[in-house]
This record gives structure tokens, sequence and C-alpha cells, in this order.
């Protein structure tokens, strides 16, 4: 997205601005150790926050909304509780609207592109969470690095296992992103899922 002006910057700045901001993320790993999401799900707690909400809210208040999330759909606390111990409602995301998926399916090893092959990214509009970026999707790339199978975040999100799948690094040019007005000798390369791809 763009329209938001400079990215702000703080020299020196702390991790943390506020003691909040730590607990919430102490917190956050605490439940992972604990068993009741991993990353993938986290990730989508956050996207699922309404609009108007996520993009006036700083990084850890969207941590806080997506932990708070969490902790009541695992049933670690109820909404009822959360609430009484703050003193007031406590946002949450909005619930999730992708099908829980039956089986996280079969590993896949065995990568299907290779260095130099040109793959355009699949113009798909997922439900549910992805690590495919909007900008790429239905541009062409080139792959440059064949990484090996990686933990398919878009299945762990919406099953209760994981499943292998190869991760290849793509390079865009610039002029395929933006067009005309895109920096001279620009270009960004990205790591995706195969099943983000197809042959171009």
């Amino acid at each position: 997205m763009d329209g938001f002006g400079r990215v702000p910057y703080q020299a020196e700045e702390p991790v943390f601005h506020e003691p909040w901001e730590g607990r919430t993320f102490a917190l956050l790993g605490a439940g992972m150790v604990a068993g009741l999401y991993g990353t993938p799900v986290f990730r989508h707690s956050m996207e699922r926050i309404e609009p108007p909400r996520y993009l006036a809210s700083s990084y850890f208040e969207r941590w806080s909304i997506g932990l708070a999330t969490l902790l009541v759909e695992s049933g670690a606390v109820t909404a009822e509780e959360l609430d009484a111990a703050l003193g007031e409602p406590m946002p949450r995301s909005l619930p999730v609207r992708a099908p829980r998926l039956a089986s996280p399916g079969p590993d896949v090893t065995e990568p299907c592109f290779r260095v130099g092959d040109a793959v355009r990214v699949r113009n798909e509009h997922p439900v549910g969470h992805t690590r495919c970026p909007r900008y790429v999707r239905g541009r062409v790339g080139t792959v440059t690095i064949v990484h090996g199978p990686g933990n398919l975040d878009d299945v762990e999100a919406h099953s209760d296992g994981k499943r292998l799948e190869p991760v290849y690094a793509v390079r865009f040019e610039g002029s395929e992103l933006w067009g005309a007005t895109a920096e001279p000798r620009t270009s960004v390369t990205i790591d995706l899922f195969e099943s983000y791809l197809e042959a171009s």
C-alpha cells in the first residue's frame, strides 16, 4: 500500500516504547511455547483485524489485538475475563473466514522449477492466511535460488498440521511491478512457495 507518507525514523529507537509492549511480546512467546498457536496462526489473527482499526493501530497494538483474539479463541481466557481484567472491552479480530483444512496434505520436496526459469505468480486472493504479497500477484519473475522445502504457512494457519513445499527466490524487474514509472535498474527479489507459482 502507498499514500501513507514517509516511514517515521527515530535515532536510537528503543525496542519497546512502553512497558506493555514488552509484556505483549513475552505473552506471545509464552503462548507459542504452550502450544496454543504458531507463527502463521498469529499472523492471521492480525490480518483479521478490521481494516480501519488495523491502519490506525501501532505495531504492538496489532500484536496485542491478535494475541487477545488467540487467547480467547484457544480457550485460555474468556472474553469476559479479559474485559474484566482490563476494565474495558478489549478489541479482538474478526472470525476466521477460511475453511479448516481436514488434512495438511502430503509434503512436496522435489522442486518443479529451476534457476533461470520464468515464473508467473498466480493471481489468487485467498480469504485465509497467505505469505504471497499482493503486489506480485499476476507478475512474471525469474527464479534465482531454489531454497528447498519449507513449511507452508498457508496450510499451518488453517489445519492441525504442517506441509513442506519448495521455496524459491524470484527476481522481479521494477518495470514489471510498477511499469514505466519504475526507477531504472530496480529489481525486487522475494521468497515464494511453489504453489504460488506457475510456468510463464
